[in-house]
């Protein structure tokens, strides 16, 4: 199957980089090369793009793609909360901007045997990374019931989390659970009937979002991310972050705010003593949403959300 992926919020998210021609760039998710490819293009000979993802075959993709641009693009395959130190291994100590578009691509959904989607037969899956060892079929066999629980409660924010945990422990007593149909059929037993007649989204999509969470630690990589990469920016480089659901959408706003206001003092002080740093600015005081042309072409697009911060040196003066 051709690795395709339909870039979102691209030209919304490049502009809001502020390209510079020479700069420095870092596309953490490169994917099929969609965003990578608008950099590339507004960089000149002395600019430069360091393209990275986990995935083999998104890599191999982009590498078709953006192979015109020649060595103003590095190819990295490693996960990006390890990209500080892939850039530092590289002798690159500041960036002029940084890229993540969260989330699963189009081909991995669309790809049967990535066992990403709950509307087609297939192993549970779910590894972006193929090398690593978890999958989903792990985690739905061997964890607890009070560790299904656990991240169906907080990463699908799933109200009948409880039951269907009871339902993936009772079922797998008898047999393993193998494939999306065998996690779907647990699923429906799980919740009620009347429920489901009145929800008009796929009853086990939440279901699927946490055990995709879980299974690539999805949470826990963006949080290294942003730590290890803020003070990577350049004086007025930007970080540019695309999430596709509440919980990294939630953490990004809050991160961002932190690094505009550090501050913990007390609001009834009178000046600021806990000698806290602002990093810079927020841009987008709101999220970036992608606009009608681009959901009815993608609906894929619609939970889109693109939150922008501005790294400002001089405010480490102030």
């Amino acid at each position: 199957m051709e690795f395709s992926h339909l870039s979102v919020l691209k030209e919304e998210a490049v502009d809001a980089l502020n390209i510079k021609p020479d700069g420095i760039y870092l596309d953490g998710t490169l994917g099929g090369g969609g965003h990578s490819e608008e950099i590339a293009s507004r960089l000149t000979g002395k600019g430069r793009l360091i393209g990275m993802d986990q995935d083999d075959e998104a890599l191999e993709a982009a590498g078709e793609r953006l192979a015109r641009f020649g060595d103003r693009v590095t190819f990295v395959r490693d996960n990006f909360e390890n990209a500080a130190d892939r850039l530092k291994g590289m002798g690159i100590a500041g960036l002029d901007g940084v890229l993540l578009d969260l989330g699963v691509s189009s081909r991995q959904f669309d790809a049967p045997e990535r066992g990403f989607s709950y509307r087609m037969d297939a192993p549970l899956d779910m590894r972006m990374d193929r090398r690593q060892e978890l999958s989903a079929m792990t985690i739905v066999n061997e964890w607890s019931e009070k560790e299904l629980f656990h991240i169906l409660r907080d990463y699908g924010e799933e109200p009948f989390a409880a039951n269907i945990a009871k339902h993936i422990a009772a079922e797998r007593g008898i047999r393993k659970i193998e494939t999306t149909s065998d996690l779907n059929a647990v699923i429906d037993a799980a919740i009620p009937a009347r429920v489901r007649a009145k929800d008009s989204g796929h009853p086990a999509r939440r279901t699927y979002q946490a055990l995709r969470i879980a299974t690539n630690r999805e949470l826990d990589v963006l949080k290294t991310a942003l730590d290890t990469l803020a003070d990577m920016l350049n004086d007025g480089g930007r970080f540019a972050v695309i999430t596709f659901h509440s919980l990294e959408d939630r953490m990004v706003k809050q991160t961002f705010r932190t690094w505009e206001d550090p501050c913990i003092c007390p609001p009834t002080f009178p000046k600021c003593v806990c000698g806290r740093i602002s990093r810079g600015k927020v841009i987008t005081r709101k999220p970036v949403m992608p606009g009608k042309d681009e959901t009815e072409t993608n609906r894929r697009a619609r939970s889109a959300r693109l939150r922008v911060f501005e790294r400002r040196m001089e405010t480490d003066e102030s």
